[in-house]
């Protein structure tokens, strides 16, 4: 199976790109800078390289020559515009393999790649009868491109060897406990337990039995003793989720034990000592809730000695195809489905999609929409009517439509060629603009 480098700026097209190939019998690893590909390529062996010819921090030509001086026998492939063509062609002269012209058909690529193969002697066989081996997704943890999600990447990379307790606070579905989880597994507990505990979901009347356990018989329907979640996460790291919701007399009780790091089953005289790291997670304004009354300041200081983001989807833009791409390939996991990548109706509806439900709404659309697609990419027909009812409206002339270059080319008219106003017209970030400018070959 041959190895391919995949540099990439534009992630959804990276992405299709990559699926693509990996369908081919490709081993293919994605980057989206010239630095994280310099990075790649020190730590991997890859038999051909794919470069789009303009990167945001780099030149495609330059960045080739530099791959040359350290790997002179992996050939380079450039991706161009029709309008960089030229270009491409002097690169070959020095020392390109070869190019390919956006927007390129499938068989261009395969016949570019098997060529560029060959001639550096590292035939590859792909045939069509041998079973595609489907990358497994072992971390939860996808971390994003935009500015946002490097905040979070960089915040968890701080606090994670420490023993503080953080509190993470942003909306539902933006994957909180996915943060908690980051947390623990990159701090010196990462072997031990990580007990996860909806406070939404437990009565008050039980919470003080689910928290520290209980004695067979000390209460009507104990019918045997029970291990509670601080004694179960022994050791190791418990994370609250919604903590908001406990009640104030569940406040006192968790107060107690996070202070004396003791515990008493309910029922029993003898106190537990416990070791644990806690983790809380609410969706409002615990600030507030203080001022208010609803929730005990001293709490908040014990569980708030560092506090995280948790970014919403929209605040994400960015990764929007990142993540996409990711629960795109879990869902063809679970559902056992092969599905490549997006159609590009499809990719301009999520960006411009508001999210409200935020990862869980855009995880839960992919997997339906995965189900649903009989063919190699997610159509329009296959997402949910509940998501274009929630579709946000606007009287905007300048919401992008089918006629999407066209609206384009009319938003830089009408703001002579300000990409950042134009952006605004469109009702999409700069970087989706940039993308799309990338697409149509909008110079």
């Amino acid at each position: 199976m041959a190895k391919i480098l995949l540099i990439e700026d534009d992630v959804a097209f990276c992405r299709l790109l990559e699926k693509f190939l990996i369908k081919k019998s490709y081993d293919v690893t994605a980057t989206f800078s010239a630095a994280e590909a310099k990075s790649k390529i020190k730590s991997n062996e890859f038999d051909l390289i794919i470069t789009d010819l303009r990167l945001p921090d780099s030149d495609g030509i330059v960045l080739m020559s530099e791959i040359k001086l350290t790997h002179p026998n992996v050939p380079v492939v450039l991706m161009t515009g029709y309008s960089d063509v030229s270009t491409a062609v002097k690169a070959i002269k020095n020392g390109a393999a070869d190019y390919i012209s956006k927007p390129f058909n499938p068989e261009e690529v395969l016949l570019v790649i098997t060529c560029a193969l060959q001639i550096s002697n590292k035939i590859v066989s792909t045939s069509k009868n041998k079973k595609q081996e489907v990358k497994k997704t072992t971390d939860e943890f996808v971390k994003g491109i935009s500015q946002a999600s490097q905040k979070l990447a960089e915040y968890i990379q701080l606090v994670s060897p420490t023993n503080m307790s953080v509190l993470i606070i942003g909306e539902s579905g933006t994957g909180k406990e996915v943060i908690a989880k980051s947390i623990h597994e990159n701090s010196s507990r990462k072997n031990t337990n990580f007990i996860a505990v909806d406070c939404g979901s437990i009565p008050k009347e039980l919470a003080a039995s689910e928290f520290f356990g209980h004695l067979k018989g000390s209460f009507t329907g104990a019918i045997q003793d029970k291990i509670g979640f601080f004694e179960a996460a022994n050791g190791g790291t418990i994370f609250l989720d919604e903590i908001g919701n406990l009640s104030y007399e569940n406040q006192i009780q968790l107060l107690r034990a996070l202070q004396e790091r003791k515990i008493k089953p309910v029922g029993s005289n003898k106190e537990i000592d416990v070791d644990i790291r806690i983790i809380t997670a609410t969706n409002e304004d615990l600030r507030e809730a203080v001022k208010r009354g609803d929730f005990r300041e001293d709490l908040y200081h014990r569980i708030n000695e560092f506090s995280i983001h948790s970014p919403s989807l929209v605040e994400r833009n960015e990764d929007l195809m990142l993540f996409s791409a990711f629960f795109l390939e879990k869902s063809n996991q679970e559902l056992n489905k092969n599905v490549i990548g997006f159609s590009s109706e499809v990719m301009t509806i999520f960006q411009n999609y508001r999210w409200p439900g935020n990862l869980r709404e855009l995880q839960n659309c992919i997997k339906r929409a995965t189900l649903l697609s009989q063919g190699d990419f997610i159509e329009k027909a296959t997402l949910p009517v509940e998501f274009f009812r929630n579709e946000p409206t606007t009287t905007n002339d300048f919401s992008l439509s089918e006629n999407e270059k066209d609206t384009i080319l009319e938003a830089l008219n009408k703001t002579n060629n300000n990409k950042t106003e134009a952006a605004k017209l469109l009702k999409i970030n700069r970087k989706t603009l940039y993308n799309k400018l990338k697409l149509y070959d909008i110079n």
